[in-house]
């Protein structure tokens, strides 16, 4: 039976990255399965009514994320495998997830408005995961094409983790005359379509941790950690949002460098 052409594809992106067609390591997959854990369980308790828990299971689901890939290249363990299972895992933890955990907490009562908010938030996961696959050997390490899925996650589990925080719940009225529903039915396109624009956000992965740094890029860290355990839901949330709009000022940066 001859191979087909998506299969073959896969093999000449991991044969590019130096990826193992064939074996499971074990400590990388463990980081990869509490990614996944964490996700399912933002959905059981989003299902529950114990939103706090659910954005707060998001988070740590982006931490565990970070660290599979990073183990993987440590120990010399990556896999097509881990690759693979890495993908699956971010569909779940940072497409279905949040998309669930959003409609629930504010969405449901849009009726046909919240639910169609809550899927293209989802197939946009979903295709800025597939797309990003179908990219590795090809794209600037340097920027994400689009805003990466955890960066969109954060942002809706961000704002239901601040509201939550705040006592405003998703159906309520703020500021007296805007309702929640809306701004989280406006945050939850947003940040589906920002994850399949071409906009640029900016990866981290040129930044070099074996090298020499002042002694002010010390402090920032520490201030960041400070401000973080200070408000937890606030930073992360502000953080999020202030990502999510960086491809839009450097686009817009870039439009005004051209004209002039």
């Amino acid at each position: 039976m001859a191979e087909s052409p998506l299969r073959f594809r896969r093999k000449q992106v991991h044969a590019q990255l130096g990826l193992r067609e064939r074996g499971i390591y074990l400590l990388p997959n463990l980081f990869t399965t509490a990614a996944l854990f964490a996700g399912f369980f933002a959905i059981v308790q989003a299902m529950n009514g114990f939103y706090e828990q659910s954005a707060v299971a998001i988070f740590i689901a982006m931490v565990m994320d970070g660290l599979d890939g990073r183990v993987a290249r440590m120990t010399n363990t990556q896999s097509a495998f881990g690759a693979e299972y890495d993908s699956l895992s971010d569909m779940v933890s940072f497409g279905v997830a949040p998309s669930l955990v959003i409609y629930v907490w504010a969405l449901k009562p849009m009726g046909k408005l919240g639910w169609i908010a809550a899927f293209i938030y989802c197939s946009c996961a979903a295709l800025r995961l597939a797309r990003f696959n179908t990219k590795l050997d090809e794209s600037d390490k340097r920027y994400f094409q689009g805003l990466p899925s955890p960066a969109a996650a954060a942002l809706l589990a961000g704002l239901v983790w601040v509201s939550y925080d705040n006592g405003v719940a998703g159906n309520e009225i703020f500021f007296s005359w805007m309702k929640m529903k809306w701004v989280a039915w406006s945050v939850t396109l947003f940040a589906g379509f920002s994850m399949v624009s071409d906009l640029r956000y900016y990866s981290g992965k040129d930044i070099n941790l074996r090298s020499s740094v002042p002694f002010v890029v010390i402090l920032l860290i520490m201030l960041s950690f400070v401000l973080i355990s200070y408000s937890p839901p606030e930073v992360l949330f502000f953080v999020s949002l202030a990502y999510g709009l960086s491809g839009y000022v450097l686009w817009l940066s870039n439009r005004l460098k051209q004209s002039n």
